[in-house]
């Protein structure tokens, strides 16, 4: 029998932790492995209608503690809704988590952090994730990504120095506890890091 983690990725624009997580999902699934892709914000219907109104771009002119309060209101839905129910059941694959909105939401546009973990910690109780895919990509690259993007949201807008701040709040954040941590390089191989990851996971799972 093998264990179901709770995985996380993390990471700013354009680094990689969609693909990669979707990929290790499609993996997971070929191999007939219960497992379940949920993103951030998002997953539950409730969640994904948060989502949708959160990232339209006539709304970049939300309030910082409005804009965290809405995500947080996402996350309580997607956790009660998806995460919850799958916990321990499934691998869950999560696409950002708890470490967003503290890298975002406190590093980025300086909501207090022990707000932010309140809230958390009345919606998630002792349900943490077991393991996080920190998907690093220098901030330079990552503008250029953005810039590439047929579709854009609000977050995707905002300048170097933001998403620097940004960035060194997941950095942070993964240096407190790195057993719990594996930072990627996404400047290399797509290929290079499927297999990293998937390694890293079979780990987690036996």
């Amino acid at each position: 029998m093998y264990k179901k983690p709770f995985v996380v990725f993390e990471g700013i624009e354009g680094s990689g932790k969609s693909s990669h997580s979707l990929s290790l999902v499609k993996k997971l699934k070929s191999l007939k492995m219960p497992c379940v892709y949920i993103r951030e914000p998002g997953g539950s219907k409730e969640a994904e209608s948060i989502r949708s109104f959160l990232l339209k771009n006539e709304n970049k002119k939300f309030n910082s503690l409005t804009d965290t309060l809405l995500y947080l209101a996402a996350r309580n839905e997607n956790f009660l809704k998806k995460i919850k129910p799958c916990y321990k059941k499934k691998i869950i694959i999560c696409d950002r988590y708890v470490d967003s909105t503290l890298a975002y939401q406190h590093y980025g546009l300086g909501v207090k952090r022990n707000f932010i973990n309140f809230i958390n910690n009345e919606i998630m109780g002792k349900v943490i994730p077991d393991y996080t895919f920190l998907m690093y990509l220098n901030v330079d690259k990552s503008i250029l990504r953005i810039s590439n993007r047929k579709m854009i949201n609000r977050y995707d807008k905002f300048n170097k120095s933001f998403y620097q701040k940004v960035q060194n709040g997941f950095l942070k954040i993964s240096n407190k506890n790195k057993s719990k941590y594996m930072i990627v390089n996404s400047s290399n191989k797509f290929e290079t890091n499927q297999t990293i990851i998937f390694n890293q996971l079979t780990k987690l799972i036996k």
